[in-house]
């Protein structure tokens, strides 16, 4: 299992959600056990509704659990900040339409793209990793080839 990396923030949101899909899980069991007691199990949306929408709380449960297990807040005070890193904000401007963009690379679970918060791992990511503030990217999306100057690092 590799570590996953991660603010102090995104590890409060993980738990945060955690917790919140725990608090449902005696409701839930409760509407299985109401509709089980209505009769034929076979004809009874309730009941399946119920179960499925345990299921799928289950399994978030699981793969949320997963994340906080292999989850590593990183220490900003050692993040080389002359480069693009971990929680970086970096300002880029596309080379194609000179528009400029500010975004934030995060770690699992805690990427929203319409925050323009985005994963280290994605294309974007993984083309900033490393550079300097007047480099220029190439990334390949589903869009088609990219190009960004890297304007400015903060953290």
């Amino acid at each position: 299992m590799s570590s996953i990396p991660v603010t102090a923030e995104g590890k409060k949101k993980i738990q945060h959600e955690l917790e919140e899909l725990q608090s449902r899980v005696p409701t839930i069991a409760k509407a299985i056990e109401d509709a089980r007691e209505k009769g034929d199990l076979r004809e009874n949306a309730e009941y399946h509704a119920a179960r499925e929408e345990m299921s799928m709380i289950n399994a978030r449960i699981q793969d949320l659990r997963s994340k906080l297990s292999r989850a590593v807040v990183v220490d900003e005070s050692q993040i080389d900040t002359s480069r693009v890193a971990f929680g970086a904000k970096v300002k880029l401007e596309d080379l194609k339409d000179k528009s400029i963009e500010d975004w934030l690379l995060v770690g699992e679970g805690e990427d929203d793209p319409l925050e323009n918060k985005i994963l280290t791992s994605s294309p974007m990511g993984l083309a900033l990793m490393g550079k300097k503030a007047g480099e220029t990217i190439n990334v390949n999306a589903p869009v088609g080839n990219l190009k960004f100057k890297i304007k400015s690092i903060s953290y």
